[in-house]
Order: structure tokens, then C-alpha cells, then sequence
């Protein structure tokens, strides 16, 4: 499977999408979809070409990554399409559960950019319609308040949390998604590609993990946690947001997916809202790449449904992406539309591309990868393991699951 680099995903977050007016004759639309204001904006567009013969319905549920491959496998398919993201599409790819696009393309794709075609080995089996990425999110009047300057790297975020401690302005000022399983490898993930890690051995699905780089991600990472609340092992990033709002944070590495909820001016915390300052993922370890990974989200359509489900489905989901929208909720996301005005909201995302960050792994063995490290680091990060032995286990059980897979003998 081919991937992408990271030129061609900064050609992607510069890039724009199209329009095509519903138009739909008959079939039926059913989407799976990660659930997030961005991507309810889009579902919501595309749900408006119901009628006369068409039917939209939606399931946004943050358990989309656990049922896409199951609601893809039966045949006809429960949904038609799935958004999905740099990770998510690997197993529809793996089990051929979603189709090309080429001819949907051709025939109601006019509009969009070659920089917007997902291709995988030459085909078309996605299409992107927003960036995404984590980066900082900073209260600039706590940085005001302990005489700070603003933080860029990791280590200066440890060091800006200290004085915030000492001057008796927040005992835990720092939060992450440490939340085991998911969130905690995707820490890992961002962290591990700031020291400029590999996650394999070049050419191959071996495992590379437990060199230097891992071992110094790790010990960052639980050092960032002398600065977070003692449950910071239950951290998600929703819950991350509930802590920022509340006033009980005052730098945290967050999706840019995210921003609108946190700056809102009719929100829950107008006075936070306005004195965040949004910036570009850290550095660490002297290293010039961010410490954090580019994403895109786009949508595929599902192989196991008609062809008439499926033009449909293309034509809606379109019609949900087409240039006025990113115009209408230009705060909402990283909008990849054609001739989108980045706001200010935008610049963490854009900050972190410009930067050099590295898209998400989209081998096919790194959701293995991610699996591993989020059932294997807990230890570690609880103290009651050494970095070294956690590495270890990682790689063991990835070794265990890429053989049950046919990626390793």
C-alpha cells in the first residue's frame, strides 16, 4: 500500500474541495461518521438531499473505528459511507470493504483538486475534505500573570508548568489524552515523531520501537504528567476540553478539529475563550519537527451496496463539502474546500503543516502498532513499569498480532 508523505498532505491542507448540487433521482444514504461539531456540519448538509425518492441517515458515534469494519462486511453494508481519517480507512482498505471513486469522480467531481483524491496504488478511495492535526492551546493570561514568554518546545512547556506551580497560580496546569488504549498510543504516537522516530524497520513490518526514541517519548511524557490532575490516566480530549473551560488548565496539546468549542464567544467561557492563544505543535529534544501528527478527514463508499446507493451517497456527501459551507463555519475546521480563507482559528493546524510535522503512519500493520502501545504503556505511565520493559511488551504483542495477520512469519 502506497502512503502518503508529508509533502503530499501539505499539498492536501492547502489545497480545496468542490460543489455539486444534490440532484439525486433515488437511493438510500447511510453514514457512519467520528462525532465532532466539524464533521456534524457536513452530515447535517449532506442530510438536506432527503427527500423525493432519497433517504439520509447518520450514526456520528466516537465507536465509529470499532463498527466500521463489521457494518462494511455484511452484505449490502449498513451504511453506505464511512468517514473515516489517515488510520481509519487502513482496515476498509485491508478487507476491501470500500470501492474506487474514480467514476463518481469523473462524472460529479468536477470541482475538485487532484491534492483532494485519497489514492491508494493508483485509485481513488477517498476523498478529503478537512485537516487536522493536535496542537498547542495556551492561556495567554496565565503565561502573562507567571511573566512568562509563550512555550514552543516540550521541555519549555515543563519548565513554564513549574513556574506556574511555584508562583501558586494552578497546582496542575498541563493536561493530555492519557486516557489506555486509544488516546495513550496516539500520545506515544505525536511524541515519538517529534524525536524523529520509526515505527518499523525500513522495508518491513519489524518493529523499531525500542531504541532511544522510544525510550526518551516515554520519559517525556510521564514527565509531563508531575503537571496534570492524578487521573490523568481517564484524560480524553473531551474531557480535556471540559478541564480548559473550566479554568483548570493552562497548556495543553488539543485537536485542531476542536478549536471552535474552546473560543466560542457565545460558549460556556467566553473570557478563556478570548485569551487562547493557538500555536503550533512543540518541538522536543532539540529536534525541528513537531511533536504531533498531520491528519485528514475525508469519506469513502462502501463496495457491498448498489451502484445506486452509491452515486447517491457520493452526490450527498458533495453536496456536504461544497465551497459555502467552509465559507458559512470558517472556525469549525481546517476546511480543505476551493478558495477557503483560513481564519486565525485555523493556525495551530496550518503552523503544525507549515512546520514539517509528519502525517499519521498509513501503513497497513499501524493499527497494530497503535493497538499495542495503547494496551502496553499503561504500566509505564503508572510507575510500575521501566520504560525499557515497556517498549518490550509493546513490540510483543505487535509481534503476536502482525503474525495472526500474515504481516510477519
Amino acid at each position: 500500500m502506497k502512503t502518503l508523505t508529508s509533502t503530499a498532505l501539505a499539498v492536501i491542507l492547502a489545497a480545496g474541495a468542490a460543489q455539486a448540487g444534490c440532484g439525486i433521482e433515488s437511493g438510500s444514504v447511510r453514514i457512519l461518521a467520528n462525532d465532532f461539531d466539524a464533521l456534524g456540519i457536513v452530515i447535517d448538509e449532506a442530510a438536506t438531499c432527503a427527500g423525493d425518492g432519497v433517504t439520509v441517515e447518520s450514526n456520528m458515534t466516537t465507536e465509529h473505528k470499532a463498527l466500521q469494519v463489521p457494518a462494511l462486511t455484511v452484505d449490502p453494508a449498513q451504511y453506505t459511507v464511512a468517514v473515516v481519517a489517515n488510520n481509519s480507512i487502513v482496515p476498509l482498505l485491508n478487507n476491501g470493504l470500500i470501492r474506487p471513486l474514480d467514476d463518481l469522480v469523473e462524472k460529479y467531481g468536477d470541482t475538485l483538486q487532484p491534492s483532494q483524491l485519497i489514492k491508494i496504488d493508483g485509485q481513488t478511495m477517498a476523498i478529503a475534505f478537512m485537516g487536522n492535526g493536535q496542537h498547542l492551546f495556551i492561556r495567554g493570561d496565565v503565561l502573562e500573570e507567571a511573566g512568562l514568554e509563550q512555550p514552543t518546545t516540550m521541555e519549555g512547556i515543563l519548565e513554564a508548568a513549574k513556574i506556574i506551580r511555584e508562583k501558586g497560580i494552578m497546582e496542575y496546569p498541563l493536561a493530555a489524552a492519557d486516557q489506555a488504549g486509544w488516546y495513550l498510543a496516539n500520545e506515544f504516537v505525536n511524541t515519538y515523531l517529534g524525536y524523529g522516530g520509526e515505527f518499523f524497520a525500513a522495508g518491513s513490518a519489524e518493529p523499531a520501537i525500542s531504541g532511544e526514541a522510544g525510550i526518551k517519548t516515554l520519559e517525556m511524557m510521564k514527565a509531563m504528567t508531575e503537571y496534570m490532575e492524578p487521573e490523568y490516566m481517564t484524560f480524553t480530549a473531551d474531557e480535556m476540553k471540559a478541564m480548559y473551560l473550566s479554568g483548570d488548565v493552562a497548556i495543553m496539546t488539543q485537536w485542531g478539529s476542536m478549536v471552535n468549542g474552546h473560543i466560542d464567544p457565545a460558549g460556556p467561557a467566553p473570557e478563556i475563550g478570548e485569551a487562547t492563544v493557538l500555536a503550533p505543535a512543540p518541538t522536543v529534544g532539540g529536534g525541528s519537527v513537531p511533536a504531533a501528527a498531520l491528519w485528514w478527514d475525508g469519506f469513502t463508499i462502501a463496495k457491498n451496496i448498489s451502484d445506486e446507493d452509491a452515486e447517491a451517497s457520493f452526490i450527498a456527501m458533495v453536496h456536504g463539502i461544497r465551497p459555502e459551507i467552509a465559507q458559512e463555519n470558517p472556525s469549525a475546521a481546517t476546511w480543505l474546500m476551493k478558495d477557503f480563507a483560513a481564519p486565525a482559528s485555523a493556525q495551530g493546524v496550518l503552523g503544525t503543516a507549515a512546520a514539517g510535522a509528519k502525517p499519521y503512519p498509513m501503513s497497513p500493520y499501524m493499527g497494530l502498532m497503535h493497538t499495542a502501545l495503547g494496551a502496553e504503556l499503561s504500566d509505564f505511565m503508572q510507575g510500575t513499569e521501566s520504560a525499557e520493559q515497556a517498549l518490550a511488551d509493546v513490540e510483543a504483542a505487535y509481534r503476536t498480532a502482525a503474525k495472526e495477520a500474515g504481516f510477519l512469519q
